[in-house]
């Protein structure tokens, strides 16, 4: 490390890494009780709070190749996660919606993981709880997690 820094800036992150990392991997673990993939996921989790997208729109906000994308779809597509359609006002764009499934599995899955978190905090008080949020709010708000808010 080139740079000093207070020895509590490396605790928390280091502790933001293996809570990440914890989360990751929980996650995949209940992702493959509903079989669908990570990516899948994160594109659902998109197109959720993003509305219809196009393939480039959804590969800009998932930083991957319109090719990467559109074999994603097309595997989300088959197993009827997602539909694609025609724009009313262009017919030369195509848009990707999410389906009942898609929404129903989403659903499950974030309840599952608040579960997780849930069981985490158990011992921590609703005080404490709102005050972590404050700081967790911080540390998203910031610059470092501003691309992800495009």
């Amino acid at each position: 490390m080139n740079e000093i820094y207070d020895e509590n800036i490396v605790k928390i992150e280091f502790l933001l890494r293996k809570v990440c990392f914890g989360i990751k991997k929980r996650g995949r673990v209940i992702l493959d009780e509903y079989k669908i993939t990570p990516p899948q996921f994160d594109a659902l989790q998109c197109l959720i709070n993003s509305g219809d997208l196009t393939i480039s729109d959804l590969s800009l906000k998932l930083f991957q190749a319109p090719s990467t994308i559109t074999d994603l779809v097309d595997r989300m597509e088959n197993s009827q996660l997602v539909e694609r359609s025609r724009d009313i006002k262009d017919r030369r764009v195509v848009r990707v919606s999410v389906l009942q499934k898609g929404y129903d599995i989403i659903d499950k899955v974030v309840n599952e993981r608040c579960e997780v978190v849930k069981d985490a905090l158990k011992s921590v008080n609703s005080d404490n709880r709102i005050e972590f949020i404050k700081y967790l709010d911080i540390i998203y708000n910031s610059s470092f997690c501003s691309c992800e808010k495009k």
